[in-house]
């Protein structure tokens, strides 16, 4: 059930010529609407290094599947012969089919291993991360990358129960982290946990730079940028590149004084509507960003 799929295919797809990318191509529900809006001289290009997403590849001349990381995005449309695409999408949430399975340890609904890997074939786990990073650096990820501030304490709490042998499934981190944790956060702050290690066995942040300042260079004029958020971290950094063309949000001027701005916002922020939110939860903190190359 693809998350704001009319809102944001719909602010995606001006020219059904043109020649687009969906950035995270996951269960194709975005991609199989776009290629349904293009023409035949349309094309769409769908990337995800998940192999899993292969198995629901769409069986059309119009439409390419690419099995990397969105981070490689610009060199592999150049290895296409697309020096310009009319418009990118990025569905930046975890799919329901990677909370759902038992074995890649994304979910601390399931027992299992505490893997997170979307690339299964390279990388560290979350496991390595949980056993062997220093209790300081555990700290910072909780703090930068789950928003957690009792970071150190889950730092310190992991760090001893990890001298009694290694985290390697999910209950035995559950177990370790409990009497941090509150009662009354604990849904919240342990999804936060696990947000945290999978966003830094995925190397998210780094990712998602990447193809968002590839995304300046690749778009044509009027081009659209489409980006669904789920969690302040990403929906920063996606704003202050509409805002400002780079991650930092520092808008450049030339010599005049003239702001060097390379988008303009189209509408406002979006979110589902009650109807979306009560059909799929894990659309409830989505929020859909869409801006135009100028």
């Amino acid at each position: 059930m693809p998350v704001l799929l009319q809102q944001s295919v719909e602010g995606l797809v001006t020219d059904p010529s043109g020649v687009y990318v969906d950035a995270t191509f996951g269960g194709g529900g975005h991609s199989r609407e776009i290629v349904s809006r293009l023409s035949s001289k349309g094309h769409l290009y769908g990337f995800d290094q998940d192999a899993d997403a292969m198995k629901n590849v769409i069986d059309d001349k119009r439409f390419t599947f690419i099995y990397s990381n969105f981070r490689y995005m610009r060199n592999f449309m150049r290895w296409y012969g697309c020096d310009k695409v009319n418009g990118i999408l990025a569905d930046l949430g975890v799919s329901w089919h990677h909370f759902d399975d038992s074995t890649r340890g994304f979910s601390f609904r399931f027992e299992g291993p505490i893997d997170m890997r979307m690339n299964q074939k390279e990388g560290i786990k979350a496991s390595d991360v949980l056993n062997d990073y220093p209790e300081e650096r555990l700290a910072q990820l909780f703090w930068l990358y789950g928003e957690l501030q009792n970071g150190r304490q889950l730092a310190q709490a992991i760090a001893r129960a990890r001298r009694n042998g290694r985290l390697e499934t999910v209950t035995q981190l559950l177990d370790a982290v409990r009497g941090v944790i509150g009662r009354e956060r604990e849904k919240k702050d342990t999804a936060k946990l696990f947000q945290a290690l999978r966003m830094e066995v995925n190397h998210e942040v780094d990712a998602l730079r990447e193809m968002l300042e590839s995304s300046v260079e690749l778009l044509d004029r009027g081009g659209r940028l489409v980006v669904i958020t789920y969690h302040s971290i990403e929906d920063r950094m996606v704003k202050n590149l509409m805002k400002s063309g780079n991650i930092e949000g520092v808008i450049k001027t030339d010599f005049y004084g003239n702001r060097q701005v390379p988008f303009k916002a189209i509408g406002k922020p979006a979110q589902p509507d009650a109807a979306e939110q009560a059909a799929n939860p894990r659309s409830r903190s989505a929020k859909l960003r869409i801006a135009e190359k100028v």
